[in-house]
């Protein structure tokens, strides 16, 4: 069995949390240290870490450490050069929020389809408007880039609102539950000119950083809808607030942008057919409850040298 006697929490936890830890595994010594500047202390003896950033100096003095576990999906910021040389484990919450940022993406879709940006802005300015289009989410069809945990969460809750859902990602295997066909990587440009909405749920790596462009929007219909929940520079922004000003598609729902917070000059903020949530998907009451779970199981996998849930691939980057 792997050794693991010392687990730090550098992160800030609910005490009931840090209490279901410390009751599942009495004889874990759990060391809660927020604080980043006292990591290389805390550190001492330590095989696992739990924490939104690793520290060089930290990771220097973390000789017994084994396992990181991030309290978030994305690395893309996180896999540090030093962190990487360490070859350790990397786990992350990869899932957690899947069910929330999937009904995140819904409203959205919904909001576009009924016509609520503008009913809310004629509300604003206490008018009794009515929207000037307005359709039915019943028999469009989604795109999904990236059938991840997110991706099928929100195949399973667009098929049940009667759409079609098409999916694209690197792996093989059989469609997930909900959807009609998944394409490869390749596929791209097919999927977007057959989905009414498309809906980007993809990690930022050296492989998606700008993979839309001028060309993939050229490829949408004019009256498609694109969203983004994965990062704001999976979009290349300029060619992004082209296309909307241009009509190549026909709106956008904005959960992240490039830079992020956007500045308050970018024309995104005023543009009638975007919505944007400032980073907010991931947020739910929920989301510890879930978190607490995977780190519990996989504090388990680690003493008994099992694989691990979640397992980041440091190369890939997600």
């Amino acid at each position: 069995m792997a050794e693991l006697t010392r687990l730090v929490l550098g992160v800030e936890l609910d005490p009931t949390d840090v209490a279901r830890i410390r009751e599942a595994y009495p004889d874990l010594e759990v060391v809660v240290c927020a604080d980043p500047a006292g990591l290389p202390a805390a550190l001492a003896g330590a095989q696992a870490l739990v924490a939104w950033q690793v520290p060089p100096e930290a990771l220097a003095a973390a000789t017994a450490l084994r396992w990181v576990h991030f309290p978030g999906a994305g690395v893309d910021s996180l896999l540090t050069p030093e962190l990487r040389a360490r070859e350790l484990v990397v786990t992350n919450n990869r899932g957690v929020a899947a069910p929330n940022i999937a009904e995140h993406l819904l409203a959205m879709m919904l909001a576009f389809a009924r016509g609520l940006p503008e009913l809310l802005r004629a509300q604003v300015r206490h008018e009794w408007g009515r929207p000037t289009r307005r359709f039915e989410l019943g028999g469009q069809t989604l795109g999904i880039v990236g059938l991840g945990e997110i991706g099928e969460a929100l195949a399973t809750r667009a098929a049940a609102l009667g759409m079609r859902v098409v999916g694209l990602r690197r792996r093989s295997g059989p469609a997930p539950r909900g959807v009609a066909r998944v394409y490869p990587p390749e596929g791209l440009h097919a999927l977007l000119g057959e989905s009414d909405h498309v809906a980007i749920c993809l990690p930022l790596t050296p492989r998606t950083r700008h993979l839309f462009g001028p060309a993939e929007f050229r490829a949408m219909r004019r009256d498609a809808y694109l969203y983004n929940i994965g990062r704001g520079a999976i979009v290349d922004q300029a060619a992004l607030i082209a296309a909307l000003q241009a009509g190549e598609i026909a709106g956008a729902g904005l959960d992240v942008t490039d830079p992020e917070p956007l500045p308050p000059d970018s024309p995104l903020w005023d543009m009638p057919n975007v919505i944007i949530t400032a980073h907010t998907a991931g947020g739910t009451p929920r989301y510890w409850d879930r978190a607490i779970e995977i780190l519990l199981e996989n504090i388990g996998r680690f003493r008994r040298d099992a694989p691990l849930r979640n397992v980041v691939d440091q190369r890939e980057g997600y």
